[in-house]
């Protein structure tokens, strides 16, 4: 983060999609030196999240989250299933009605939320994998976030 940033000052907050058990998100506040402040987690393994982080809101599944009611973040992360982008796998892709399609969910996210930092944990797969990802009612490429994803180093 550059020294001007307005977030100077203050943990990054980071938000958590498809948590698991918190592996992820313990390298990126390691890393960062943010502080997760909500997930997402339908799994068993939920209960060894919320042990490590007791009391923060849990959003359930994923594929009922209404975005705009929840606490922006600086940095949102993620691991979706990977069985279908694997090499190994079926290579259904990212397309909707597959386990792997839950990106589409992930993307929806960080459409409403604009976080600065996206942080997607997948298999090598996911890098070569076909997808489809419908465009939301009404969304048009101005609605998108204006800015660059690359940083300008140039003084």
């Amino acid at each position: 983060m550059r020294d001007d940033h307005p977030l100077r000052g203050r943990p990054l907050h980071v938000g958590s999609l498809s948590s698991g058990y918190g592996g992820l998100d313990l390298a990126v506040e390691y890393a960062t030196g943010g502080e997760t402040i909500w997930f997402s987690e339908t799994n068993t393994s939920i209960r060894v999240f919320a042990h490590h982080w007791p009391g923060f809101p849990d959003l359930g599944d994923i594929t009922s989250v209404e975005w705009a009611t929840v606490l922006p973040v600086d940095v949102l992360i993620g691991g979706f299933p990977c069985q279908d982008v694997s090499t190994v796998g079926k290579g259904a892709g990212l397309a909707p009605g597959t386990r792997s399609g839950l990106w589409s969910h992930m993307a929806a996210a960080i459409d409403a939320l604009q976080p600065e930092l996206v942080v997607i944990e997948n298999v090598r797969g996911l890098l070569s994998a076909p997808a489809v990802r419908p465009t939301p009612e009404g969304a048009t490429p101005d609605a998108r976030n204006p800015d660059d994803a690359t940083i300008d180093f140039t003084p």
